[in-house]
């Protein structure tokens, strides 16, 4: 199901606040799933993401596996992990050739595909990738709206007005 996994681990360097934190993005079936968590331990940062982490990822595999198993659809066989393990060995280092480099602070570019959803998707989206908003593409429209998480319960839409 996990297709690529992006971790950044960072030390806060402040003597009075000691934060340490575990920043995890999943990219599994087009779906980008997202966990963040702080503490002043590191190691503590990363259990307390990957507990995070997996909740999402059930909570994902379990909406997506009801829906679509309905009479008439067949799930597709998943292949035994020594198949998996042949076919993807890694072959020596995958840090050799490779340079530890911090990026410059500034503007963060991210660039994502935008295919056309409903609100309910995006909702989910946004609820899988753990920010307090999800911009998309709405599926009638075509135009790009944000859906967010309110400070008092539920959820908003941010459209363009012509």
């Amino acid at each position: 199901m996990v297709q690529e996994a992006d971790v950044h681990l960072s030390v806060a360097r402040n003597p009075r606040v000691p934060q340490q934190t575990a920043e995890v993005t999943v990219f599994a079936n087009g779906t980008v799933i997202r966990a963040q968590e702080r503490s002043e331990n590191l190691y503590a940062s990363i259990d307390l993401v990957a507990g995070k982490l997996s909740r999402q990822l059930r909570r994902y595999k379990d909406r997506n596996s009801d829906h679509h198993h309905s009479n008439g659809h067949n799930a597709s066989i998943t292949p035994p992990t020594e198949a998996v393990l042949e076919e993807t060995a890694i072959k020596g280092s995958i840090l050799e050739g490779k340079e530890v480099h911090l990026p410059s602070p500034g503007v963060r570019r991210k660039y994502f595909n935008m295919p056309p959803m409903s609100i309910n998707q995006a909702r989910e989206q946004l609820d899988l990738i753990d920010h307090d908003f999800y911009l998309f593409r709405e599926e009638e429209s075509k135009e790009l709206q944000v859906i967010y998480k309110r400070n008092h319960g539920g959820y908003g839409i941010i459209q363009a007005r012509d």
